[in-house]
């Protein structure tokens, strides 16, 4: 039994090549929408590039079904938080040695693809116990905010190009732009879950914020008899469109994930052939190492125009910088009046 490329087209409805009339206008008055209020740059000959690709739009009018001012709100709240935050900044200057610990706290690349090209994520969290999670709770709420941040960003800037311009089903109009993610609950006790119920959500209900329609499914393997409880918790923190993308499966899931994943694309562990656990560093199959070179890349990076590359760290803002420095000398005058 495998999937169907009929049931594949069904799940890439609202998706570039999949849109259909009415959604075509639709995403061409919301990009005419984002020009006029300033929010998105269309190509032109002086820029030559976009402000922002057609895959990321749509992902924001696909959470919001296609209306166009919902998904405008959400567009300019993520604009506006991306601003707040620095996110570029703090993604070009993230220290590549904290970015590689921090990636044993969230879902991993395994480096492999499933039978349509997207990327599969594992995530066991029984590997989140003992010293780790006393690693974890003792990094500053705020830092732990960040670190969760500069992995989205991966996965956004990185993975998904890459698994884009690597040979995937209906590679000359669709964009990769979600993940597949397998999440091992096995040896998880309930204390072990509400514990990390913190940490989870914050990644969760940051995905859903501002990296919407990033999940493309969500296979829950060793799901533990507790885990309608859980789930009873956890279903708040994501969309209804996620939910709808979540499958739990028992403890010998090999064969319902073999229908989307080829064996040896699937980590043992699952009831595939790859060699993989969740602590192991991606391994790359022949067309990512020709891309990339025989290992991956450290720290933070960006895929772009076929190579992985530093991601730039933008300019300062000259008027930024202008009202803090006068803020500055302001305070510093009042303090020598007193």
């Amino acid at each position: 039994m495998s999937e169907t490329s009929t049931t594949y087209d069904r799940v890439l409805a609202g998706h570039l090549g999949f849109l259909t009339e009415d959604q075509q206008q639709r995403f061409a008055a919301f990009k005419d929408n984002l020009a006029s209020a300033r929010l998105y740059q269309p190509p032109s000959p002086s820029t030559v590039q976009p402000s922002h690709d057609d895959a990321t739009l749509l992902r924001f009018l696909r959470a919001r079904r296609f209306e166009a001012d919902k998904a405008q709100k959400q567009f300019t709240t993520t604009e506006d938080w991306r601003r707040q935050q620095d996110i570029e900044r703090l993604y070009a200057t993230f220290p590549a040695d904290e970015f590689e610990r921090a990636k044993r706290f969230y879902p991993r690349w395994t480096g492999r693809r499933d039978k349509h090209g997207v990327p599969v994520y594992v995530f066991r969290l029984a590997s989140l116990t003992g010293p780790i999670q006393k690693e974890l709770n003792a990094v500053p709420v705020e830092r732990r905010y960040q670190r969760i941040v500069a992995l989205w960003e991966f996965m956004s800037r990185f993975t998904l190009p890459l698994c884009t311009a690597l040979p995937h089903s209906h590679d000359e109009k669709t964009p990769i732009s979600t993940v597949t993610s397998i999440i091992d609950l096995e040896s998880v006790s309930l204390g072990t879950m509400w514990s990390l119920r913190h940490h989870l959500q914050q990644a969760s209900e940051l995905a859903t914020a501002h990296y919407p329609e990033t999940l493309h499914r969500i296979a829950v393997v060793n799901a533990p008899a507790f885990f309608p409880t859980v789930w009873g918790w956890i279903k708040a923190w994501f969309d209804e469109g996620t939910r709808t993308k979540v499958m739990v499966l028992g403890r010998n899931p090999g064969e319902e994930l073999r229908t989307f994943i080829d064996p040896h694309n699937l980590p043992k562990a699952y009831g595939g052939e790859l060699e993989f656990a969740f602590e192991d560093e991606p391994v790359l199959d022949e067309p990512a190492r020709e891309a990339l070179g025989s290992e991956m890349p450290k720290g933070p990076i960006v895929f772009v125009d076929g190579k992985a590359v530093r991601p730039t760290v933008p300019e300062e803002d000259t008027m930024a910088t202008q009202e803090k420095r006068t803020s500055k000398d302001t305070n510093r005058s009042q303090s020598g009046k007193k």
